[in-house]
């Protein structure tokens, strides 16, 4: 399925998607943020891929979300590139590694552990994952503006959400914390699992890409689900600062 057609799993075709393009993962999050834009219209949806269209002080953005893991993440990006896209914006979830990273906080990743396998059906593992230094200067630059507590650093992309909240319980437990502790050791800022993909095949397919995700607790009451969606709509907002300033700067 080539440039020009209209995709396969996102169903979008050249002209329904503006070069900037925000990627949460969760469908539910994109009506959130295209809340934040001057105009918003519905695009596609199909699968877990649901796509909105608009504005942002007069910037044209899109958002498409990739649903859970690098192997849907890695469909999107390569979609949207062939309709268009140039730059991407991971906006997502995650859960802290660094102990001096806190719930509600926001990182802004340099790159990824590609603790994952999709990639790796790419080009090899010694290939690193970086996110775009434009991008993350604009990250930096927009969380700096908004007065919102940031960290900048690695992230680590892995392919199992319980491995990570229920180590115990996993046949494997034990290589699974080993490793974890190497990377609590080597300063990841935190785990989440699809910006590895999302830098990846962005920089094979020439596109920019960087990500920033709220730090959150999985929610056991009411009061944790306030913060998570408040620090959601942080991580949202800086998102789109930083698509307004790569635009005021020309970037791409």
């Amino acid at each position: 399925m080539g440039i020009g057609e209209v995709q396969y799993h996102i169903r979008c075709k050249p002209g329904d998607v503006a070069p900037y393009v925000l990627l949460p993962g969760d469908p539910g999050r994109v009506p959130k943020i295209a809340e934040f834009w001057d105009e918003a219209r519905f695009v596609a949806q199909n699968r877990e891929y649901l796509t909105y269209t608009g504005k942002y002080k007069g910037v044209p953005v899109s958002a498409t979300s990739t649903g859970i893991g690098c192997p849907s993440a890695a469909i999107a990006v390569e979609e949207l590139i062939r309709v268009g896209a140039r730059v991407f914006i991971r906006v997502g979830t995650s859960g802290a590694v660094n102990p001096e990273v806190k719930p509600w906080e926001l990182g802004i990743a340099t790159g990824a552990v590609r603790d994952e396998g999709t990639t790796r059906q790419y080009v090899p593992v010694e290939y690193p994952a970086v996110a775009d230094y434009r991008v993350v200067s604009a990250l930096v630059e927009a969380a700096e503006k908004l007065g919102y507590k940031y960290h900048v650093g690695v992230f680590h992309t892995k392919d199992s959400f319980y491995c990570e909240v229920e180590p115990e319980n996993q046949p494997a437990r034990e290589i699974w914390m080993d490793r974890w502790k190497a990377w609590v050791r080597a300063g990841v800022v935190l785990s989440e699992m699809e910006t590895a993909a999302i830098l990846v095949v962005s920089s094979l397919k020439r596109a920019m890409a960087g990500a920033i995700c709220a730090v959150i607790e999985v929610p056991r009451d009411e009061e944790t689900l306030r913060k998570n969606m408040e620090t959601e709509r942080k991580a949202i907002k800086t998102a789109l600062e930083a698509v307004k300033i790569l635009a005021d700067k020309g970037i791409p």
